[in-house]
């Protein structure tokens, strides 16, 4: 089955955007997944085709509202074979976190709708089956590069998509923490040396000395991966040191 996914979008050019190129545009034009924009403004009713209106209570900004986006997420919404999720993406959904960006990728696709301005009107999400989501604790001016993002993380998952089954395994996030680092030819660059373990052939040894230094990163970059990640029931960072001498 395509990956099928679905837009809603004041901004419909903006896709496929860099999904086009790469091994995203690659899976594309091989119908691994699809990708439709859909022009929110479309659905508005009055003549000036209105999207927005002023908030409620005052305030700065714009709001975009809840019948015109109810109405084009009702147009496109899925037969009951297929039921894609629809995702909304804003400041104020739950963390985007790879374990659901892999979930995505297993299902028949996603309906991503695109925030601008203040936001949405919460009746929306009263009214509507709408799953919110946030891509971290920044602020874009608009819901679409967010949405580039989470396709990017769902196609890359795709059968096919990436050349060796085995090469999303061992990233970041998969396993609780970040990935281990990686070094390459030449082996001498400006003073600094390829860890001797890495070049010693023993696999055992090395599994175990990227397991540490996935765990030690971890600990001290991301502090709250590390405690979600168990802390000291994980591989323990005590005492390590980043090898970057032979």
């Amino acid at each position: 089955m395509t990956f099928a996914a679905t837009v809603l979008t004041l901004y419909p050019e903006m896709f496929p955007g860099p999904l086009g190129v790469s091994l995203a545009g690659r899976a594309l034009g091989e119908g691994r997944w699809s990708c439709e924009a859909v022009q929110i403004r479309d659905f508005a009713t009055d003549r000036h085709r209105s999207v927005d209106d002023t908030p409620a209570g005052g305030g700065a900004g714009m709001v975009l509202r809840a019948d015109v986006l109810a109405a084009a997420l009702d147009s496109v919404a899925d037969a009951e074979d297929l039921r894609r999720p629809a995702i909304a993406l804003t400041p104020r959904g739950t963390p985007l976190t790879q374990a659901r960006v892999r979930a995505l990728a297993a299902g028949p696709g996603v309906i991503l709708l695109c925030g601008r301005f203040e936001g949405f009107d919460e009746r929306l999400f009263a009214a509507r089956a709408i799953e919110q989501v946030s891509l971290g604790d920044i602020v874009l001016s608009g819901g679409e590069p967010a949405a580039l993002a989470l396709l990017d993380a769902c196609v890359r998952l795709l059968p096919g998509v990436m050349g060796a089954p085995s090469s999303g395994v061992d990233e970041s996030f998969e396993t609780g923490l970040l990935e281990y680092p990686h070094y390459t030819r030449p082996v001498e660059w400006e003073g600094r040396s390829i860890p001797e373990v890495l070049r010693s052939g023993d696999h055992a040894r090395i599994a175990a000395w990227r397991k540490q230094q996935a765990a030690t990163d971890t600990r001290l970059r991301r502090p709250d991966l590390w405690e979600r990640h168990g802390g000291a029931r994980g591989p323990s960072p005590s005492g390590a040191r980043r090898e970057t001498d032979g």
